[in-house]
């Protein structure tokens, strides 16, 4: 598998699972988009501020790479597509995704209800159909996160029904996300930083 590309802390301090060869594509094929994936990631750090402030419309997390990203030329993206039958044309937009660059999508799953990752992987596989994409990514959070989210008292803000890894790796390996190549990464309790 080629996710043995990947730098040893991001093995370390991710559950990390791809399909289709999709470290491989994004090392050799889009090496700056690589560069920017494992920047971030390196960089990353779970704050407990994050974690114990209640969340407005986007997490702290979410927020942090996000901006990580549009730094260095990332975009939040939505695809107009169409479908056109005889003289029918019909729109057929697609979800916005959170981070996009030179045919790499990367979505954020930090908190939100798990059938989001339905609609990332939908996304990811309609883009990729057309030729729009070449490689889907999702950053989300390790089941092993919810003993620290109970500890410090925030465990009923992330419960069993809302984006972890255990929800999402079912989808992506019972074919949801089709025929693209995605790699996922899972933030673990390694990154979890007491800076309050």
């Amino acid at each position: 598998m080629s996710i043995e590309l990947l730098p040893e802390f991001i093995l370390k301090n991710y559950e990390t699972h791809e399909w289709k060869h999709a470290c491989a594509i994004l090392k050799e094929d889009f090496p700056s988009e690589w560069d920017d994936i494992i920047s971030v990631l390196t960089n990353f750090r779970l704050n407990k501020s994050w974690i114990v402030k209640p969340g407005g419309r986007k997490s702290k997390v979410s927020s942090y790479i996000d901006e990580f990203l549009y730094e260095r030329g990332w975009i939040e993206k939505e695809f107009a597509t169409q479908v056109v039958v005889d003289d029918k044309t019909m729109d057929t937009p697609t979800h916005k995704v959170d981070c996009f660059k030179n045919r790499i999508a990367l979505e954020i799953e930090w908190n939100n209800k798990d059938p989001f990752y339905d609609r990332d992987l939908n996304n990811f596989r309609l883009l990729f159909d057309l030729r729009a994409i070449s490689v889907g990514i999702i950053i989300t959070r390790c089941d092993e996160l919810q003993e620290l989210f109970n500890d410090i008292g925030r465990g009923q803000s992330y419960g069993a029904s809302t984006t972890h890894m255990s929800k999402l790796l079912p989808r992506v390996e019972g074919g949801s996300g089709a025929g693209c190549p995605i790699v996922v990464f899972g933030i673990s309790k390694s990154l979890y930083v007491e800076d309050m």
